[in-house]
């Protein structure tokens, strides 16, 4: 053979194996919580999850690839000092191609996909799925084999005693998606940094407080009637908020009569309010929260203007999901029908959607459903319409002077396209 093709014939062989190390090392390094977030988002991302999936495998084909294309880089390395040296340097090569193939084949990969292996692992996906193909044949006569021989020497008994092997144990450390709730909120927590506060935000027309230009006897029945720990109290509009009450304060005062419950003792009772942009981060505001010994925060934009107000609570539930019970709402937000339609408070927030029905609606627009109902239908309509875009479609069922109240909505069978159904 022609000594160019013998080079480039070692340099390819020297790519593969390099290839083979860092995807090895990629694949088993990888955090399967942010991969599992990224596969709803990249198609080539699902492909790396699935193949994760069967971890055994993976490991039996990287195992055979690398072995066979080591086995033939040392020979070709042999051919090459053969010409080039003479029949007496085959102790030289095998030295010299020991200091390279540790070098770059084996520890600058593993370092490069070590360091960025969710990248690595997205881009080997698409060799690593027909590699797997085409070596199946291998890798099952691999495994008939190696689990013979186990048995033959008694190991077979003793993983079943302990419940895994040793690539099921591999399998269980990466993976804990046994667990569904521990699985769902760290998803969440990773999800903590894309997130901002007027996103799960209450809006200022939801805010219940106390107005200090009621009357004393309304403010008592608003006390004792509520549902909440903390109240703003605000004089004539909600942006004049002067403070956050507890109400464990109040009692104290209802204890002593009505007659103690004053406005000015609202108002010297009332903690100062705490201000907060609507763009931060609720992975930077539960720190700020803890920083500041705050629990609740009113919303303002970049003018300043007062939009909503969010709790530590919100957050917390944004990570572990709902864990109290909101006694303000009377009925449920979403019912399903037996037609596997629902019924939705359009005043919804998408989020809350999504979590609770599965959907996936786009949530970098308007935070609840009515708002995103009107972006597509560019006025408020003066009846009752259906729109559908996506596998969504939503029919309204009541309508006021300035929003949709509620709608009926299904979500439709997706049709696949050409590339989804070949890949």
């Amino acid at each position: 053979m022609n000594e160019i093709l013998l080079w480039l014939l070692f340099v390819l062989l020297l790519v593969l194996s390099a290839f083979f190390a860092g995807a090895e090392t990629s694949t088993m390094s990888i955090n399967r919580y942010r991969l599992k977030h990224l596969a709803k988002q990249q198609r080539s991302a699902r492909r790396v999850y699935r193949l994760l999936k069967r971890p055994e495998r993976l490991t039996v084909s990287f195992l055979v690839g690398n072995r066979l294309i080591n086995t033939f880089v040392a020979m070709v390395a042999a051919l090459i000092a053969v010409r080039i040296f003479g029949e007496g340097s085959i102790i030289v090569a095998g030295i010299l191609l020991t200091i390279v193939a540790v070098i770059f084949i084996d520890l600058v990969p593993r370092a490069v996909a070590a360091r960025h292996p969710i990248r690595i692992a997205i881009h080997a996906g698409y060799i690593i799925k027909p590699l797997l193909k085409l070596l199946h044949p291998v890798v099952w006569l691999s495994n008939l084999v190696s689990g013979f021989l186990l048995g033959r020497l008694g190991s077979g008994s003793d993983s079943a005693r302990n419940g895994v092997s040793s690539g099921g144990e591999s399998s269980a450390a990466g993976d804990v998606s046994d667990n569904v709730g521990h699985q769902g909120m760290l998803i969440n927590v990773l999800d903590l940094e894309k997130v901002t506060v007027n996103d799960i935000m209450v809006p200022r027309s939801d805010i219940k407080g106390l107005n200090l230009e009621d009357s004393i006897e309304a403010l008592v029945d608003q006390i004792v009637s509520a549902e909440y720990t903390w109240l703003p109290v605000y004089e004539g509009d909600i942006s004049n908020t002067l403070g956050f009450l507890h109400l464990r304060k109040t009692n104290r005062l209802l204890r002593r009569g009505e007659d103690s419950l004053s406005k000015e003792a609202l108002k010297r009772f009332a903690r100062d309010p705490y201000f907060i942009p609507e763009s931060t981060p609720l992975q930077v505001q539960l720190v700020n929260f803890q920083k500041n010994e705050q629990r609740i925060a009113l919303v303002v934009d970049e003018y300043g203007a007062l939009l909503g107000l969010v709790t530590l609570e919100d957050i917390l539930e944004e990570i572990v999901g709902k864990f109290t019970t909101n006694y303000a709402k009377g009925e449920q937000d979403i019912i399903a029908n037996p037609d596997r339609s629902y019924t939705i408070d359009a005043s919804m927030n998408i989020r809350d959607i999504n979590k609770m029905i599965r959907w996936q609606l786009p949530t970098d627009g308007p935070k609840t459903l009515n708002g995103l109902l009107l972006e597509r239908l560019e006025h408020i309509p003066e009846g009752n319409v259906c729109l559908q875009f996506s596998e969504y479609r939503f029919e309204t069922l009541s309508l006021s002077d300035k929003m949709i109240a509620s709608v009926q909505a299904r979500c439709l069978p997706r049709q696949r396209t050409r590339s989804e159904q070949g890949g």
